[in-house]
């Protein structure tokens, strides 16, 4: 039961988020991709000394899937 929670879990799950300046790519406080603020979102990848890489802020193009996400697997 317990592998069965996390597979249900894993596929919903979003990936990774961080605030970062779209230009520098330069990591921003949280607050900053609030409404007003002066950063978006970056989705997956990594963040090293101070800036992301690897991801997206495209989240659609960092999609991740997660774990036994197949739409033909079922119990049985």
């Amino acid at each position: 039961m317990g592998v069965l929670a996390v597979t249900i879990t894993s596929c919903g799950s979003d990936p990774d988020k961080r605030c970062a300046d779209r230009t520098t790519r330069q990591t921003l406080p949280s607050s900053e991709c609030k409404k007003g603020g002066s950063g978006s979102y970056y989705y997956g990848g990594s963040s090293s000394k101070g800036k992301v890489d690897g991801g997206s802020f495209d989240k659609s193009a960092v999609d991740r899937g997660g774990f036994g996400c197949s739409a033909g697997s079922g119990g049985g």
